[in-house]
């Protein structure tokens, strides 16, 4: 027995040390590149671009490319297709692909492999029914070996935009396909025409991306792009001041008390986005107190925004008083907002018959408490303070608000589902703003938006035009119909909009200054490099 105890502690001591020896190895390794590390919350996932969750978007941008590229000025730009002709009826799109681009391994890009990547996307149909030109496309034809062409049954008007988006339309090498050719359920290997390989990679630890010296565009200026993987805000902070870490990009990495600390220290570098997407609550009408608008309507008027913006995110988001800011197409609409008025709150919750009785804080009506629940995303650094301050403004006009932290799938499927009454939402932002949100609309899929509004009177005739806006070729129709669906969505209340929300980026004064972009997963590794 005693014998056996001491194999096994010999065992345990030369595993600690094989891993630490392993690790002292990749930072050695590391010390003769040019390596940018990046603190990062979840794993990267198995970069399978043709899916999602857990894959992470900023890593499957690094290593796979789309076809048309969109810029943050709103305009489209070619990527992997040099051009692109649209037919006069709008049902064709033919893609004239680029000549001089390889896959990481060396094999070749063209319009076999094109049509391969199309056809494994389109046999998971109901894993992308959020992305409405899935359910349009009929075909995908080889016209050359550089040329293909995407038949639609019908116009759809957002096309480019939608496969500019980081996935499912970007493309795999031929190595990376299983033999069923079922990209759905697991690849062989993470081959794109991007930047970055993937070199190194150890689950729930760290991944190296070193850089493609094949690359057919600009070739990123340092060696290598290490993913540290560190769940906790605070741990990633930590790391950053210990300069482990060059960077904290993007939103919710950190908590904005954290960022504005390290910010005001003066021992770093930090920059803002413009606005790329919008943070909201999205209410469930399917049933409960939340299915009476005026209920909606007074949520509105309870929280005071401006502080919960100030306070959380430390001036570094704006106000959001719509779904979308202004600067989104489309979305220019003159819209009445709902501001802080806690006794017209109040008073709306009266004239529903939520009542305070004597001595009471939670309103009661018909013997039912005016309860609701509010899930978040428990590893978002800003969710939870907001949750908090709204529960705490909402319990002031007699809302009892239960908030729980969860998984993001997990929140999502319970509001789908009818199981909570409210949870934290956002846009896309770029470049699926508004159609995205408006296939969203229309269709059972994976946002919820579908389900929170079931309980509208208006779900009918909001699906009606909202079929009729991303099939229209006439533009000034597409823009009434627009004005008409967010019109209707703002004055049902169905959404809280909260904040325009922006990347907010701090680094080491050793990293050359840059420009972070209006986009949550495309981080601008290639631009990014040391001070000489």
């Amino acid at each position: 027995m005693l014998k056996k105890s001491f194999l096994l502690l010999v065992f345990f001591i030369f595993t600690i040390l094989a891993a630490c020896s392993e690790d002292t190895k990749t930072d050695a390794d590391q010390s003769k590149n040019k390596t940018i590390t990046i603190g990062w919350p979840l794993d990267i996932g198995p970069l399978n671009p043709h899916t999602y969750l857990p894959n992470q978007m900023t890593a499957q941008a690094m290593v796979y490319e789309p076809l048309v590229e969109y810029n943050d000025d709103g305009t489209i730009s070619p990527k992997l297709a040099e051009k692109w002709k649209i037919s006069k009826d709008q049902t064709t799109y033919t893609f004239y692909l680029r000549n001089d681009v390889k896959y990481s391994d060396g094999s070749v890009f063209n319009a076999d492999n094109v049509i391969r990547n199309f056809n494994a996307i389109l046999e998971n149909q109901e894993a992308h029914s959020w992305m409405g030109m899935v359910k349009h496309v009929k075909t995908v034809k080889k016209i050359d070996n550089y040329t293909v062409a995407l038949q639609l049954d019908e116009p759809y008007y957002p096309v480019l935009n939608e496969l500019a988006f980081v996935r499912p339309f970007r493309f795999l090498g031929n190595a990376g396909f299983p033999k069923n050719n079922v990209t759905s359920k697991n690849i062989n290997v993470a081959v794109g025409t991007g930047p970055w390989i993937l070199k190194d990679y150890k689950k729930d630890r760290y991944a190296i991306f070193k850089r493609n010296d094949n690359y057919w565009g600009e070739k990123p200026k340092v060696d290598e792009i290490k993913i540290k993987i560190i769940p906790d805000s605070e741990s990633i902070a930590l790391a950053f001041e210990n300069q482990e870490l060059d960077l904290i990009y993007g939103r919710g990495i950190v908590s904005l008390n954290t960022y504005t600390y390290l910010k005001d220290s003066g021992n770093y570098e930090t920059a803002t986005s413009e606005p790329l997407s919008t943070k909201a609550l999205l209410f469930n009408t399917q049933s409960g107190p939340l299915q009476e608008l005026k209920v909606r309507q007074a949520i509105h008027y309870a929280i005071n925004k401006q502080s919960l913006v100030d306070t959380v995110t430390h001036g570094t988001e704006k106000v959001a008083d719509t779904i979308f800011w202004d600067a989104i197409p489309y979305a220019n609409v003159d819209l009445k907002a709902l501001k802080y008025n806690s006794e017209k709150a109040k008073s709306l919750l009266n004239e529903t018959g939520w009542k305070l009785g004597n001595g009471e804080t939670i309103r009661t009506k018909d013997g039912h408490k005016l309860e609701l629940d509010l899930t978040y995303i428990a590893t978002d650094a800003i969710q939870k303070p907001m949750a908090e301050m709204i529960q705490g403004e909402l319990a002031k006009v007699g809302i009892k608000l239960n908030i729980k932290g969860t998984d993001v799938m997990v929140g999502l499927h319970q509001l789908m589902n009818n199981e909570v009454d409210i949870n934290f939402w956002r846009t896309n932002g770029p470049p699926t703003d508004p159609h995205n949100f408006i296939n969203e609309s229309a269709t059972p899929n994976a946002s919820g938006v579908y389900e929170a509004k079931l309980g509208l009177a208006e779900a009918k005739d909001l699906d009606r035009k909202i079929q009729q806006v991303l099939v229209s070729t006439d533009e000034e129709k597409r823009s009434q119909l627009y004005n008409e669906i967010l019109t209707t969505m703002h004055n049902e209340a169905l959404f809280y909009p909260i904040s325009y929300e922006t990347n907010n980026v701090i680094y080491q004064k050793s990293i050359q200054e840059f420009v972070p972009r209006a986009s949550e997963y495309d981080i601008p590794y290639t631009f990014m490099d040391f001070k000489k």
